[in-house]
């Protein structure tokens, strides 16, 4: 049986609130590897994502053909060079670079608009097999084929989490899509104790779970939030609250929550649909003001 994430239950595991006199170091670094050459905007939202949720500073690493155009983008982050396969996707060979910066960081988001799927793949190995302590968020291809490393994850003793959709878990697990749909808290639950991290099934209802057992459901939200780009910002925001010092679980509690109402608000002031995902992270600052 799965709890339900609302206010009461975010009440019951508050994220960790910055001193009156503390800087962005406080609030946690965070390092956002992602982008390609034909997905700049991925990390762009995910990146706008960790800020809005309160997280004090951003480093991408991304490909080296789209790293001046992202740091024009994001004004407020440092945008690192890496280098690249000839599709445009960052390549394999800097995973040693990325962990090193990561070791720097309080959080590490892996994944939006990394396209190459093959690079991706080798590229996360690599790195998980590198990284030592920092939380991680794999999203989007970063997850495809994680079966094969199920030794590494389950080193990282659930500070990893995963954030895929229903298609994207059967990619992962090699199983049919429906099969996921048909029972998505209990493939999420499998997944969460064999892999030992902590899963977000995405959802019209997303499913929670954390690597001892605990579950959480949450259909909080509506079905504008199923736009293009929407998961990055998603992805973001647990990312955040991770750098804030929040544990993996409250993390991804906290993240679906604050993604579900931000998308009920604007279904209020836009519409039902037809919000972009791009505005998404701008309702969040209020939400988190009256929440906490």
């Amino acid at each position: 049986m799965s709890r339900t994430v609302d206010r009461e239950t975010l009440a019951a595991m508050p994220i960790p609130q910055p001193s009156g006199g503390g800087g962005k170091e406080e609030r946690g670094r965070v390092l956002v590897v992602a982008g390609s050459r034909e997905l700049i905007g991925a990390a762009i939202l995910a990146g706008t994502a960790v800020l809005r949720v309160g997280a004090g500073k951003l480093q991408y690493n991304c490909p080296a053909s789209i790293a001046l155009h992202l740091g024009a983008a994001m004004p407020e982050a440092r945008s690192v060079a890496m280098p690249e396969t000839a599709t445009g996707a960052i390549a394999p060979e800097a995973a040693e670079a990325i962990a090193s910066n990561a070791a720097k960081c309080s959080a590490v988001l892996v994944g939006p608009g990394l396209l190459d799927e093959a690079a991706t793949g080798e590229l996360v190995a690599d790195l998980l097999a590198r990284l030592d302590g920092v939380p991680v968020v794999l999203d989007a291809a970063a997850m495809m084929g994680l079966k094969r490393h199920r030794e590494v994850l389950s080193r990282h003793g659930g500070r990893v989490v995963l954030t895929p959709h229903a298609g994207e878990m059967a990619g992962m697990l090699g199983r049919d899509k429906a099969e996921i749909e048909a029972d998505p808290a209990k493939v999420a639950r499998e997944v969460a104790e064999e892999y030992g991290t902590v899963v977000v099934l995405k959802g019209a209802c997303s499913f929670i779970a954390g690597p001892g057992g605990e579950a959480w459901s949450c259909g909080h939200g509506n079905v504008g939030l199923g736009t293009s780009g929407s998961g990055d910002t998603l992805a973001g925001f647990i990312t955040g609250l991770l750098a804030r010092g929040a544990d993996p679980v409250p993390a991804a509690a906290w993240g679906v929550y604050l993604h579900g109402e931000a998308g009920n608000r604007l279904a209020t002031s836009r519409g039902l649909l037809g919000y972009l995902a791009r505005e998404i992270p701008d309702e969040v600052p209020a939400i988190l003001a009256e929440l906490c």
